[in-house]
């Protein structure tokens, strides 16, 4: 293992130490808190949220990454379907792409009309000020990374068949308007960035600084999160330990390996 590599490895897992503190806390205060993560594609918003929840109990941390509307959501008011995957008392919720889909990719892609944008702009902000004024922390990350850099990315990926499902047909479209996303995307921040609910934005030319710089940056916005953990003393067993006997009704996985 390289020194680089070496290094990323501590410092991810002291950061991840920090983040099972996080999920304590949120669990003993019964606080709320939502993560956003928008960016191009293939700019590391899905490895990023994988090195957040490697170490956290799937219980206290969700992930919601919904994919496209069926046609009885796309009656429904906008905010509707992202509603139900708020988080309750206790949780921490990672949105993988969220209702800023409305505000960078549909509009890109034609995939809303220019009143539905304009109704999202002007409705965004009202919407996050009712989460934040009813308790719930709320972070938004913008991912950043230049076009060189994006398509060494999509080439790794279509190279590698353990990685080119990622690639979908809107990746593809969206490589030619890398820099009409961007005047999306600048418009976004201008129009939703309130003190309430500001945006962040993370440099992830380089994915693995990115990464702890992200995870640093979003311990750090919860600055009273100190909630010790309490060492844990096992109790002897009584007796010797026993194997495992089932029952010989139940089908055995062979053993392959």
């Amino acid at each position: 293992m390289g020194k680089k590599k070496k290094a990323y490895e501590h410092a991810l897992e002291d950061l991840q130490i920090e983040l099972v503190g996080l999920t304590r806390w949120l669990r003993r205060t019964g606080k709320r808190m939502v993560v956003i993560f928008e960016g191009r594609d293939a700019a590391g918003k899905g490895g990023t949220i994988k090195a957040i929840t490697d170490k956290l109990d799937t219980r206290a941390a969700r992930v919601v990454a919904l994919g496209k509307p069926s046609s009885e959501e796309e009656s429904q008011w906008y905010f509707q379907r992202y509603v139900p995957h708020l988080p309750a008392a206790g949780e921490l919720v990672l949105f993988d792409r969220s209702w800023y889909n409305r505000a960078v990719v549909e509009p890109a892609m034609g995939f809303c009309t220019e009143e539905q944008y304009d109704a999202f702009m002007k409705a965004c902000p009202a919407f996050e000020k009712l989460l934040t004024d009813d308790g719930i922390i709320l972070l938004k990350y913008w991912l950043a990374v230049d076009q060189a850099e994006q398509e060494e990315r999509f080439a790794e990926r279509a190279a590698d068949p353990l990685k080119r499902w990622k690639l979908s047909p809107v990746d593809l479209k969206g490589r030619q308007k890398y820099e009409e996303m961007g005047d999306l995307r600048d418009a976004m921040i201008q129009h939703t960035h309130t003190d309430d609910a500001p945006w962040f934005v993370a440099d992830f030319n380089d994915q693995k600084a990115g990464r702890l710089n992200l995870i640093r940056h979003m311990l750090d916005e919860i600055p009273d999160k100190l909630c010790p953990d309490e060492e844990l003393d096992l109790p002897k067993l009584k007796g010797k330990p026993q194997k495992e006997h089932v029952t010989a009704k139940a089908v055995k996985v062979p053993k392959v390996y």
